[in-house]
């Protein structure tokens, strides 16, 4: 492939597997390939607290629609040329349950996208990435800051929500009695610590 080749989906999708770590921290923007560093610690802690809490949540509720998450898929947001982001959480509410489990990417639109800005090159472009979600009709992204312990909910069309660590997060519609606080999202696990 040239440096001025731009890649589809399809052929991004096909090569990940001849790239370091097999492709997993790697995204296409417009084309191109964008190679971000490897997760740190506290990116997996927030996604081990923010799965915890998601499956609770969704155990206990009665509410007939209820919706699943996919963790690092690949949403097709733009195309010609493509552009696949993977953010850390996808939460999907409509379809079949489980639909988008086990695939490589997916055009079919998450209500609910969760980023982890835990490494500065993860950090960077992150507006762009929320407006990209934003534009693709996503309704909500939520952005978990592990260094600022932070949090953010933008929701399309409105001004974006900060909430520090003794703030609750809650997101209605999407998650209707969903909460946790701040500082459970950043808490190292006991088990982990021991």
């Amino acid at each position: 492939m040239s440096d001025t080749e731009l890649l589809t989906a399809e052929r991004f999708i096909s090569q990940r597997v001849d790239m370091p770590d097999g492709g997993r921290w790697t995204e296409l923007a417009a084309g191109r390939l964008v190679h971000l560093e490897p997760p740190d610690a506290e990116h997996g802690t927030v996604v081990l607290n923010l799965s915890k809490a998601m499956a609770d949540y969704l155990q206990r509720t009665d509410l007939p629609l209820v919706g699943y998450a996919c963790f690092e898929l690949g949403l097709l947001v733009t195309t010609e040329p493509d552009t696949i982001r993977c953010p850390a959480v996808s939460y999907f509410t409509r379809g079949e349950r489980f639909a988008e489990s086990g695939k490589d990417f997916t055009d079919e639109r998450p209500a609910l996208v969760i980023e982890i800005a835990s490494t500065n090159e993860r950090r960077r472009g992150m507006a762009d990435r929320i407006r990209e979600y934003h534009e693709w009709g996503i309704e909500s992204v939520w952005l978990a800051d592990p260094i600022d312990k932070m949090f953010h909910i933008a929701r399309r069309g409105q001004p974006a929500q900060r909430f520090a660590e003794h703030h609750t997060i809650e997101d209605s519609p999407i998650l209707p009695g969903f909460q946790i606080t701040v500082s459970k999202l950043f808490a190292v696990p006991h088990w982990w610590r021991s």
